[in-house]
């Protein structure tokens, strides 16, 4: 954290009001902009077009609703499958510019069938409120569809088996900037044997995994879950700098806090 004394005390207490705090009132609606922003200078140019590169939100939404209902629902090519109550897709918005990745549902998501509602989906609502936006602005999802029992870590073969479902999601939402939350999906997406600890705050650039993806801007950080277990000022303090990279990446400003003015964030 760079800046002058009363710019870094008055970021430190952002942080815990947006954070750490047990009661949380969402900062104002931050609306994404419409503007297109330049890919980083250093990305490479992206040789193939994805399936969503020229779609309507409404024609991305329906090539979503059919890849679940069509394809996710009833798959069956690992054991998952077996053990599962409910599969878990992802949501919400199917033309959002900001992806956040996770690992696998956990018995919260097994049960509704939606991501990321427990308690470490709670957190990362929070999250999402303090960067001034809603879920209704992003997309959220796991890199495996099924609840692994005793919400153990994926094996090789149920991340593989999901790999394609989750390329194809990319693909049709074409989002700027993807965040992926801990070591599986951080480690799955940038194919890296690099750790979480070491990858988080640092920009990365998502591989060819698929025709129109080589190049998306990726920012990898530490899963709620993590941040719940290790619940420190140093650990609140790291991912929200993250999320303060991913809101100057998209040309979002800092929300108001404590009657302060609205400040800019600075581009990368």
């Amino acid at each position: 954290m760079q800046g002058n004394p009363t710019d870094i005390a008055r970021q430190l207490l952002a942080i815990e009001s947006l954070l750490g705090s047990a009661e949380f009132v969402p900062a104002k609606r931050n609306p994404l902009p419409t503007l297109d922003i330049p890919a980083p200078a250093q990305a490479p140019a992206q040789a193939q077009a994805g399936p969503g590169e020229n779609l309507s939100p409404e024609q991305k939404a329906h090539a979503l609703a059919e890849l679940d209902a069509k394809e996710i629902r009833g798959c069956k090519k690992c054991p998952l499958s077996k053990t599962r109550t409910h599969t878990v897709f992802g949501e919400v918005n199917p033309n959002a510019d900001l992806v956040f990745v996770g690992e696998a549902p956990g018995a919260d998501e097994d049960a509704s069938g939606r991501p990321f509602v427990g308690r470490a989906g709670e957190l990362l609502t929070k999250m999402i409120h303090a960067m001034g936006l809603t879920r209704d602005d992003v997309f959220i999802c796991n890199t495996v569809k099924c609840r692994p029992p005793n919400n153990r870590p994926p094996a090789g073969e149920e991340a593989d088996a999901c790999w394609d479902y989750l390329v194809r999601q990319l693909q049709i939402i074409q989002p700027r900037v993807i965040v992926t939350l801990g070591n599986p999906a951080s480690k799955g997406l940038l194919m890296t044997k690099i750790g979480i600890t070491k990858l988080r705050g640092n920009w990365q650039q998502l591989p060819d995994i698929g025709p129109g993806l080589a190049g998306i801007a990726v920012m990898p950080t530490f899963h709620p879950a993590y941040v719940l277990r290790n619940y420190s000022p140093d650990t609140r303090g790291k991912v929200w700098s993250d999320l303060q990279a991913v809101m100057a990446r998209l040309g979002l400003t800092l929300p108001k806090q404590n009657g302060q003015p609205t400040k800019t964030a600075e581009h990368e």
